[in-house]
């Protein structure tokens, strides 16, 4: 079999110039590549922010800019939280402690990719986890 080498989301959005915008100011993101069309159009931007690296796109007949869900691990998701909120992004579920083992909170960016932000609080065993999730939807 092949070794894969990378995987990353690649995010089709409604004016990716200002995709990007809100991406740095939310995340601190480095632009580290932007390609355009002709007529400016971004067909691909890689963005990093520490070890993260995503793309994004203008939307087109091609890839139409269906929303996405991202989890993403942070080590302070209480700050992320707040520059995500600073930086125009709609709090689904507010940042919370987690009986999985987790603060996280849920956040609708601008562009309507939803981006699950969380910080491990507690190492727990699968079956842990199980156990506290079922008795989370118990109560």
């Amino acid at each position: 079999m092949t070794r894969l080498e990378q995987l990353y989301p690649r995010l089709a959005v409604r004016d990716a110039d200002a995709a990007i915008a809100f991406y740095r100011d939310a995340f601190d993101a480095e632009l580290a590549e932007r390609y355009a069309a002709p007529d400016g159009t971004v067909v691909h931007a890689l963005l990093r922010a520490g070890a993260v690296v995503w793309a994004v796109k203008e939307a087109d007949e091609y890839d139409p800019g269906d929303s996405a869900v991202l989890a993403l691990y942070v080590d302070d998701v209480d700050a992320v939280g707040a520059a995500l909120e600073k930086a125009g992004a709609i709090v689904r579920f507010p940042i919370a402690d987690q009986p999985y083992g987790e603060r996280a909170g849920r956040f609708t960016d601008p562009f309507g990719h939803q981006w699950m932000v969380a910080q491990r609080t507690e190492d727990l065993t699968p079956e842990q986890i199980e156990r506290r999730t079922r008795e989370m939807f118990d109560s």
